[in-house]
């Protein structure tokens, strides 16, 4: 089935396969390069093959799809019947995914809106999710826009990492902040500000912080009706524990994602993430 309004997104944002075939949303791969080897996220490289090159101190970078990558997703949009496309993308302080968009936008067949989430996993899926059933129930490109902009708005996403010493060396926490933790021992909590990842906390104990960001995923959820998702990299027994917790502690809990990220964010993050987004309705 054809739909008026095409929902495009990135490989960020780890959004169930039969979720994505039923809402017909689209995912452009990011590429992981291990070694010598460039992999597109999704289907070349998973989570746990990164895991186990993190563990072996492989060195592991990531980079953003090519124009190209884009201006063929939204090609293959249009020659499916779509006569606009929302284009939703992770965090661009994060990754330069929202600027490739950008520039393959300018030459698309249909008119093309380009979205900077400021989000990145669940928190960008919910987005995507948004978007889409606006324009499942017939909606215009600006009304698939502002659902996915006022879900972005007010989603939080919260995150337990074992180091800090991923993230610095992808540079997407400060280096201060890395070496202030190392230095105190600590297991930090992180959040999404602005589309950067800041400290939360610091607590002393893997299972401290783990229960703390129960704590916190759960004050921000409160009783109204929410989405939840929890993620995890290489730590399944964590996530499962900690999603048992929430639906326990949320009433107002609508739909509850447990997932593994994928490879880019798990470079970044290291394994023993486990992160929660909060999405309400």
């Amino acid at each position: 089935m054809s739909r008026h309004v095409a929902i495009v997104t990135d490989s960020t944002a780890y959004l169930p396969p039969p979720a994505m075939e039923r809402h017909g949303i689209t995912a452009v791969p990011l590429t992981v390069v291990l070694g010598d080897q460039a992999l597109e996220e999704g289907t070349e490289i998973s989570a746990r093959s990164l895991a186990t090159a993190l563990q072996k101190r492989r060195p592991v970078t990531t980079s953003r799809p090519s124009p190209a990558m884009f201006a063929q997703a939204y090609r293959e949009a249009a020659a499916a019947g779509a006569t606009g496309i929302v284009s939703l993308h992770l965090s661009s302080e994060l990754s330069g995914t929202h600027d490739a968009a950008v520039l393959a936008a300018k030459d698309a067949p249909v008119p093309v809106r380009v979205v900077d989430t400021g989000m990145i996993a669940m928190a960008l899926g919910f987005c995507a999710l948004a978007a889409a059933e606006v324009s499942e129930a017939g909606g215009s490109l600006d009304e698939a826009v502002a659902a996915a902009e006022k879900r972005a708005a007010d989603t939080a996403a919260y995150f337990y990492v074992d180091t800090l010493d991923y993230l610095r060396r992808g540079g997407r926490i400060g280096a201060a902040q890395a070496l202030l933790g190392s230095a105190l021992a600590v297991k930090p909590l992180l959040q999404l500000v602005d589309g950067r990842i800041d400290m939360l906390e610091r607590v002393r104990t893997a299972s401290r912080a783990i229960a703390r960001l129960e704590e916190i995923a759960a004050e921000r959820a409160g009783t109204a009706p929410v989405d939840i998702a929890v993620h995890h990299l290489a730590a399944p027994e964590r996530a499962a524990a900690l999603a048992d917790r929430l639906r326990n502690r949320v009433p107002g809990l609508a739909d509850l994602h447990v997932s593994e990220v994928g490879a880019v964010i798990g470079a970044h993050t290291g394994p023993g993430l486990l992160g929660v987004v909060v999405a309400p309705r």
